[in-house]
């Protein structure tokens, strides 16, 4: 009985015997939580940013395998026990060597290291934190941190103009990278497209808070950095692959990301500038739903040599946030200026569609309807429309339910291009000779039109049959043969009569 009585008292300051399993347990499980806790606060870091105790340490193989290859790097290089920088850049990232230096620093300020390398037990515990971050969110805005910058005289870090157009142009080489023409990777009007987001967001301001950016991107550009983060994830779980294959073959190996989403011929480029150049159109994915942006379905996929070691349709998948299908249905500088002209060519297709209206003074604005369009005196379209400012400033003005009206012939009605929620004060509004638009109440001249088809192939087919259907029809009735009888009662007839010609030939031949 005295044994049942101590072993259920509660425990006390005494000292106990060696022989008492039960303290012995609870005193595992206390230094097991002080640990934790200690760990939790980072004291028990190493200069390196390593961690002392990692008893139940359970790594995850790929970074693990990654973390040793790197270390033999940097012992080779440097002979440092650890990972530099420019050892993670130049087997990691090679052809993106700038957001290779803001990860490693990114990890390097996570783990709290004082030396300028980082230890293989904090890189591999970054690396698998980094992984697990899956809220777009939150991946937000961890990569608008990885590109600000301290301000001076604050403790605060926040985001320059600079910064911003870095973080874009991360974002459109990230997206070019994987074309197979090299046509694909530039764009002589870049600087304009990023100096328009820019713009938007700064206003004249040299610098704001990663909050606030972070906020405006998700309101204009809500698709513009989750590829880069699938990229991110895809090259830090894949890399150590690449790394084994190019020893065994002595360095020699090179790898291509044939997507064939993506090898089609580029539908941006045109003899004239165009409204819409590839780095407009992959600002426009990136800030439209995905309705429009869905590429094709991946045809015949097919993986690299060596044991296939990166899988073509995962890229193209992941990566694929410039549209190829886009097709160019209309444009005002070669297929004329009118209603009628826009009408023949946008009319039958039954796919989503961005209409591109450039005024004068540089003005373009961006009208997309996720369905058909089509005459009537009622606003159209649903959750999907969108109407965006896209020059001299980039910023999406209006979205939602019944944005869309066009009307070219019904009386009683206003007449012409509308878009915008209230009906009486439409944001744009194009008139009934396409000569002219209005943005928020300002008339300026129309300039040029260009109306871009999303849908996928069989949408322009089924609109080139219709079109095709509509010319055998015109013929048709153009050659009516007309009896003798059916010409007695003609109107035309009786226009001739009064137009001085009363005598005809009445043979029935």
């Amino acid at each position: 009985m005295g044994n049942n009585n101590s072993i259920n008292k509660p425990l006390t300051g005494s000292r106990r015997s060696s022989s008492n399993s039960n303290d012995v347990d609870s005193a595992a499980v206390t230094k097991s939580k002080l640990q934790e806790f200690r760990i939790g606060l980072g004291m028990s870091r190493s200069p390196s940013g390593s961690e002392i105790n990692e008893k139940n340490y359970t790594p995850f193989v790929p970074v693990e395998k990654l973390s040793k290859m790197l270390q033999e790097k940097t012992q080779q290089a440097h002979g440092i026990s650890g990972i530099m920088s420019d050892v993670f850049v130049t087997h990691v990232f090679p052809k993106f060597p700038d957001l290779g230096h803001r990860l490693f620093s990114y990890f390097h300020t996570n783990a709290k290291a004082q030396t300028k390398h980082l230890g293989s037990i904090a890189f591999r515990q970054q690396c698998e934190r980094f992984l697990g971050i899956l809220d777009d969110t939150v991946i937000l805005e961890n990569y608008v941190k990885m590109f600000c910058e301290p301000v001076a005289n604050e403790d605060v870090e926040s985001l320059t103009p600079d910064g911003m157009k870095a973080l874009l142009m991360t974002c459109f080489k990230l997206a070019m990278a994987h074309y197979t023409d090299g046509a694909h990777a530039y764009c002589p009007l870049i600087s304009r497209t990023l100096e328009a987001v820019t713009a938007s967001c700064f206003f004249s301001k040299e610098h704001l808070s990663a909050g606030f950016v972070c906020r405006w991107l998700e309101q204009n550009c809500p698709r513009l950095v989750p590829p880069v983060h699938r990229f991110c994830l895809h090259t830090l779980t894949t890399a150590y692959r690449e790394m084994g294959a190019k020893e065994e073959s002595n360095g020699t190996l090179t790898l291509e990301l044939a997507t064939p989403v993506l090898d089609n011929a580029n539908p941006f480029d045109e003899e004239h500038p165009p409204l819409m150049p590839v780095s407009q159109a992959w600002l426009l994915a990136s800030s439209l739903p995905d309705l429009y942006a869905k590429p094709q379905p991946v045809q015949n996929p097919s993986t690299s040599t060596n044991g296939g070691l990166a899988s073509t349709a995962f890229m193209a998948k992941m990566l694929a946030v410039v549209p190829s299908h886009w097709t160019l249905l209309y444009d005002s500088q070669m297929h004329g200026v009118g209603a009628n002209r826009f009408l023949h060519h946008v009319l039958g297709y039954k796919g989503p569609t961005l209409v591109l209206l450039k005024a004068e003074n540089e003005q373009v604005f961006c009208i997309a309807s996720p369905s058909e369009w089509k005459e009537t005196h009622l606003y159209t379209g649903d959750k999907d429309c969108c109407v965006i400012q896209v020059l001299p400033k980039f910023s999406l003005i209006e979205r939602g339910q019944k944005l869309l009206y066009l009307n070219t012939s019904m009386r009683g009605y206003p007449k012409g291009l509308r878009a915008g929620s209230d009906p009486r004060k439409p944001v744009i509004s194009v008139d009934e000779h396409f000569e002219n638009v209005d943005c928020r109440g300002i008339s300026s001249v129309l300039m040029s039109i260009e109306v871009w088809g999303c849908g996928d192939t069989r949408s322009r087919d089924i609109q080139l049959d219709i079109k095709k259907w509509q010319v055998k029809e015109a013929e048709r009735q153009r050659t009516v043969k007309l009896s003798a009888a059916d010409w007695l009662d003609n109107p035309d007839r009786y226009l001739l009569e009064l137009g001085g010609r009363p005598q005809y030939n009445n043979s029935t031949k």
